[in-house]
């Protein structure tokens, strides 16, 4: 992205001059045209692009809220009549990030070097994902671009919020374990060693409890430096470990089995096969192909094998509900609903069906989640405090008490 700085005229004859951020110079010469302003003067400033520049570059993304609403206005451009180069290069003239606008105009170079649209997204996998594509290319071959466009930005948005509530709703949970092991720390390295020295030197008996607690603050108080360094050497292997298909796999079947939380990660995975098979079968993709996609798009191990199982039963002649009855992860009514989609010739609607009765699950689960969670830690809290308060100051009040 680049900065062009401009003069102009606007329609009523005042002179008018600016700045403008584009991917080149014909894309910031059609944004200012569309608004009306006629050009005296257009230059790229080359002042804009430092280092600083460069660097905020690295933290900006694209996120799946954009890919949502250029699915939406190329729908609404698509429904206008507008030739798929002109919206792209449209798009790209008024995308929300220059990675975003970059992208966009790599793809309408394509479309403009004679590509189709499907083989143009498919060189960006970082943005437009493999079931993307593959309803696009199903959309061409039909004859329902715009339909298709529509469908992906309403698949996504519930896609979006349903794994957004999910999340959101252990960030309260983490926020409290975090503020536990923060206080926890504090007290045993900077309170429990005064209240410790106040103990020795008063002398008397203390008991076992508050012996206890005073040996664990003296570790932590000499090695609190070593333990961090410890914790985070620890988390770095756990991070690569977990980079690498085995664990992968790992913390997958970990996840899915946390009492709880593992259902309502379950219920995400379900309602996201459920909603892309769906999807992709009303826009005429074969089933088969459908599942090699969706597994590629479900974003967990475990369901991705499961995934890549069943369409190799399904190659091999097994109907698909036998093919997902193998795997326990697949709870008996997901099987019975899909044996009923192939008894009545009508999987895609069942399909649905099933999505939309896991998204309303996972709905209730985070909603009871959230609401037992926030007592359980503030109790939790509390309870960790006052043990730690109640094993230096009870020997400190017998003592009181025994002058």
């Amino acid at each position: 992205m680049s900065v062009f700085k401009y003069s102009a005229v606007d329609a009523e004859g005042k002179e008018r001059q600016g700045s403008i951020d584009a991917v080149n110079m014909d894309l910031a010469i059609a944004a200012l045209q569309r608004r009306g302003l006629v050009l005296s003067k257009i230059d790229e400033d080359k002042g804009e692009n430092g280092l600083f520049q460069t660097r905020i570059k690295l933290f900006e993304r694209i996120s799946n809220a954009d890919i949502v609403m250029v699915s939406r206005q190329i729908t609404t451009l698509f429904e206008a009549q507008v030739s798929a180069l002109r919206a792209f290069k449209l798009l790209a003239a008024e995308a929300r990030t220059p990675q975003l606008a970059e992208k966009l105009s790599d793809i309408a170079n394509d479309i403009q070097g004679g590509s189709t649209i499907s083989n143009a997204l498919a060189k960006h996998p970082d943005v437009f994902s493999l079931f993307y594509v593959n309803m696009v290319k199903a959309g061409e071959e039909t004859g329902k671009l715009d339909e298709t466009f529509a469908f992906l930005a309403d698949h996504l948005d519930r896609n979006y919020e349903i794994t957004q509530k999910a999340r959101n709703a252990l960030v309260y949970p983490a926020f409290i374990m975090l503020t536990f092991g923060v206080v926890m720390t504090l007290m045993m390295t900077v309170v429990i060693p005064h209240l410790a020295d106040m103990l020795t030197s008063v002398g008397g008996d203390i008991p076992i409890y508050t012996r206890i607690v005073i040996g664990i603050s003296n570790f932590m108080s000499h090695y609190i430096f070593l333990m961090l360094i410890m914790l985070a050497v620890g988390l770095f292997f756990m991070y690569r470990y977990g980079q690498t298909e085995q664990g992968k796999m790992l913390y997958s079947k970990a996840k899915l089995d946390i009492p709880a939380v593992g259902q309502i990660y379950q219920k995400i995975y379900l309602s996201r096969i459920a909603d892309n098979l769906s999807t992709m079968l009303k826009s005429g993709i074969q089933i088969l192909r459908g599942l090699e996609i969706t597994g590629s798009v479900v974003e967990d191990p475990t369901y991705e094998a499961v995934m890549a199982a069943a369409a190799a039963d399904v190659k091999a002649g097994l109907p698909l509900s036998e093919a997902l009855r193998k795997h326990p992860e697949m709870p008996g009514i997901v099987v019975a609903m899909v044996k009923i989609g192939e008894e009545t010739g009508n999987m895609g609607s069942i399909l649905e069906t099933m999505a939309k009765f896991y998204r309303r699950e996972v709905d209730n689960a985070v909603d009871t989640l959230v609401g037992l969670i926030e007592p359980i830690m503030i109790v939790i809290l509390a309870l960790g405090v006052a043990v730690l308060l109640a094993a230096v100051l009870l020997p400190i009040y017998n003592i009181a008490s025994s002058f």
